[in-house]
């Protein structure tokens, strides 16, 4: 019951546990498994365990029409606003900074229900696919801990894998819930871009690159999940109808049998360790098992890796401009760099990587529908590395250091830069006992195919879930 958000909801709303009871075992958890994880980097213990008293009040008052996660523990992510919370955005540069409004996603999941017992760590601005800062040290694998999580999301994927949460916020601008869900043996999906707009001052963030979402044991929970924090917003740039049906609806259905084309090539050419290319494998046979036509596709990416990585770059380097600081001195130097890169490139350079990838876009996106429904990859290239990987060489420039990431996450960014909707799921695990997740794309705007997919996957390979 405890590894399920979805399950400890239900538990609370018919009384056969109540919030403080919950509040409490995780708290219990937390004190056990943090100081060595460095997962959960700021708590909010008697407000936590105050709000759980309150909670267990209107339940036994009425237990009816109770949002959909009343009572359950969360934490949010250390980038993204939150009125009252100390909010770094893992960085030292915001050190003394406290959050004055909340962000729509924030606002939504306190309205279904949540308690937030604190922030989970992340990255410095969530620029790297690891969860290493110099604000508060490295978060740790719960599988191996001379190993990252995966980031940026990392401390949210190490806090639920521990069990030190059931679910957790997270949130994915270039691959960064699915990198952590695989590190992590987690179900982490992306939503398409527009399906859970910025707020309530952004529209978007990187031309809708960044999405909001969730880390988290099941497949169920991550769509009820999904049901909490998709929202129309008529005031933002752009922002997609709420879909007619919720998409825990389609957790009771079958997908039809659909063509699913499996590679191992991503856009950016790096070669994935074996135990990759067997995860993989192994689901792709699980799906053929299923009755779906799975076959290796020959997908042409239509780029030169060297130019997407470039596009990419400079786009993703004018993240820094959503920092508001007047002093940069303590902020660590890779985003430092990247703010030099953003300021140096010109108007008319910029829109020219956009205009790159809009083109790049249109061709990758042509081929669903057309080939296929569906799309395998990895989620990662390699297993999840070791504490300080990314740092061995000692790069200092930036687009040099980026390039590393990448070496570790060629299959991610992509879909944030299409939009298209994408999940990772737990298959396998190597022999160093490290997570391997593999990914499926689907076309725009089809979480409902991921959902179903994913939950017939999840069955075949751990029963009712994992």
């Amino acid at each position: 019951m405890f590894n399920s958000a979805v399950k400890l909801a239900k538990a609370i709303k018919a009384k056969a546990i109540s919030p403080v009871e919950v509040a409490e075992h995780f708290l219990k958890n937390i004190k056990e498994k943090n100081p060595d994880l460095n997962a959960l980097v700021w708590l909010r213990e008697q407000e936590f365990l105050d709000e759980a008293k309150t909670a267990e009040a209107r339940v036994v008052k009425d237990n009816e029409n109770l949002p959909a996660f009343f009572g359950v523990p969360n934490a949010v992510k250390d980038l993204s606003e939150t009125i009252g919370q100390k909010v770094t955005h893992g960085s030292n540069a915001a050190k003394d900074k406290i959050g004055r409004y909340d962000t729509s996603v924030v606002r939504l999941m306190k309205e279904a229900g949540f308690l937030f017992v604190g922030r989970s760590n992340a990255p410095e601005f969530g620029t790297l696919p690891v969860t290493e800062n110099s604000i508060y040290g490295p978060t740790r694998n719960p599988f191996n801990t001379a190993h990252t999580p995966g980031g940026s999301s990392g401390g949210a994927a190490a806090a639920v894998a521990s069990g030190m949460l059931p679910i957790a916020h997270a949130s994915d601008g270039g691959g960064s819930i699915r990198i952590p869900a695989s590190a992590c043996a987690l179900v982490g999906l992306k939503a398409s871009r527009g399906r859970i707009p910025k707020g309530p001052y952004l529209s978007e963030i990187l031309h809708g690159f960044s999405v909001d979402g969730c880390v988290s044991n099941t497949v169920e929970d991550t769509a009820h999940f999904l049901d909490s924090i998709v929202h129309y917003d008529p005031t933002a740039w752009y922002s997609l109808p709420v879909p007619e049906r919720k998409f825990s609806s389609w957790l009771k259905e079958k997908p039809k049998k659909l063509r699913i084309g499996f590679t191992t090539k991503g856009p950016i050419s790096f070669a994935p360790q074996q135990v990759v290319i067997d995860a993989v494998s192994k689901c792709a046979s699980v799906l053929s098992d299923l009755g779906h036509d799975v076959f290796e596709t020959n997908f042409d990416w239509n780029v030169s890796s060297e130019q997407l990585a470039n596009d990419f770059i400079n786009v993703w380097c004018t993240g820094t401009a959503y920092m508001d600081f007047t002093d940069w001195s303590e902020v660590e130097a890779l985003n430092q760099n990247l703010r030099k890169m953003s300021m140096a490139q010109s108007s008319h350079d910029y829109i020219k990587s956009v205009n790159r990838l809009q083109l790049f876009s249109r061709h990758v996106v042509s081929n669903w529908e057309k080939n296929f429904d569906l799309l395998l990859t990895p989620t990662l290239a390699m297993e999840p590395p070791k504490i300080g990987w990314l740092y061995e060489q000692g790069l200092t420039d930036p687009a040099d250091f980026l390039m590393r990431c990448t070496e570790m996450v060629p299959y991610c960014g992509w879909t944030n830069v299409t939009g298209q909707p994408a999940v990772s799921l737990p298959m396998s695990m190597s022999v160093n006992g490290l997570p391997i997740g593999v990914q499926l794309v689907a076309p725009p705007f089809r979480e409902d195919l991921l959902i179903m997919t994913a939950k017939q996957l999840e069955e075949a390979v751990f029963g009712q879930g994992n």
